[in-house]
């Protein structure tokens, strides 16, 4: 089977030669061709040849678009700060909506016109020419509370749960419309799933997710599905208060990150929704052995039951050994399932 037949039939609940194997390279990615991660972030053929080389390596089935959450910021004027060998950033102490009333006059970026943007719609279609039906190809966008907090900062939007409701719900229907233009225009390049990262939900507790953030999230999932994509939703942290209203949401996958037991998510989300994780990136993968990589992912396994997708609970680390990467794969090309 490809990579991409792999993951699909884990999607749609149907029997598979093995494991599908979808771990988040980012800085190890860059790495391995040797390149500094700001010309990575900055530059689609760079990312495109990284996450190629990567998923050949490794045996991944899929390739990946996402490089930074700061792509829909810097193209709607924010403040972003660029590193030679770290992620681009956006700068919190220079919010652009540290000024709410700038809400108004903000305007939805072109995703084929702004720089940042159109760069991920760029390496979607350089993924189609090249491993296009063999890699699932995976584009990327921020989700509603996230790309609300690289906005208006993420202690200001906190309190403005409280202090602005309304203003919330403006700036998140905001966010909706930019970047499910810039999702439509990543599918229309080529992608096979839109992965949507949605970290700062993880910070928000089971009210305010359930009165503000799910309702937006659901927005946004439906719209994508309506398109015809597939969905992976990325929440980095304990998301163990939200797990029931994460799992309403209708995800083909749901990346689990390492703190949250899978056998709680599994029992909370459901059987339907495949989920993917979840040993520690940095305690497990980077600092362990090939042999107790292989025993954790074992249990992951395990606890997660089927449906089930093998990787780490975040990005791989940029200084992960390779021969522990390499046991991600092993363990996934000899299991079926």
């Amino acid at each position: 089977m490809t990579g991409l037949q792999r993951i699909l039939a884990a999607f749609d609940g149907l029997s598979a030669d093995s494991l599908p194997l979808m771990p988040i390279t980012m800085m190890f990615a860059a790495d391995q061709i040797g390149v500094p991660y700001g010309r990575y972030a900055a530059d689609c053929n760079v990312l495109v040849e990284g996450q190629i080389r990567t998923a050949e390596k490794f045996d991944f089935d899929h390739v990946s678009c996402i490089s930074d959450p700061a792509r829909e910021a810097a193209d709607c004027g924010a403040s972003i700060q660029y590193f030679d060998n770290q992620p681009p950033a956006v700068d919190e102490t220079k919010s652009l909506l540290a000024d709410k009333s700038l809400l108004g006059r903000l305007e939805v970026p072109d995703p084929l016109g702004g720089p940042r943007m159109h760069d991920r719609v760029r390496a979607a279609a350089l993924f189609r020419q090249r491993v296009g039906g063999q890699k699932l190809i995976e584009g990327w966008i921020e989700g509603p509370c996230a790309e609300a907090a690289d906005l208006r900062g993420i202690n200001r939007l906190m309190t403005d749960f409280f202090d602005d409701p309304p203003f919330v719900r403006d700036l998140f229907d905001f966010v909706l419309a930019m970047n499910l233009e810039f999702a439509r225009a990543q599918i229309d390049a080529g992608v096979d799933l839109i992965g949507v990262g949605d970290a700062a939900a993880s910070l928000v507790g089971p009210q305010i997710y359930e009165e503000f953030v799910r309702p937006y999230q659901q927005k946004m999932i439906d719209a994508l599905h309506a398109m015809g994509t597939r969905v992976r939703l990325h929440i980095c942290g304990n998301i163990r208060r939200i797990l029931p209203g994460v799992g309403s949401l209708g995800c083909e996958m749901i990346d689990i990150d390492s703190m949250v037991p899978l056998e709680q998510a599994r029992r909370e989300m459901g059987p339907g929704v495949v989920l993917a994780g979840n040993i520690d990136p940095v305690k497990t993968l980077r600092g362990g052995t090939p042999e107790s990589i292989a025993a954790a992912i074992a249990e992951c396994h395990r606890r997660a039951g089927r449906p089930y997708i093998v990787g780490a609970g975040c990005e791989v680390p940029r200084d992960t050994p390779e021969v522990n990467v390499a046991a991600l794969r092993d363990y996934a090309r000899s299991h079926r399932p």
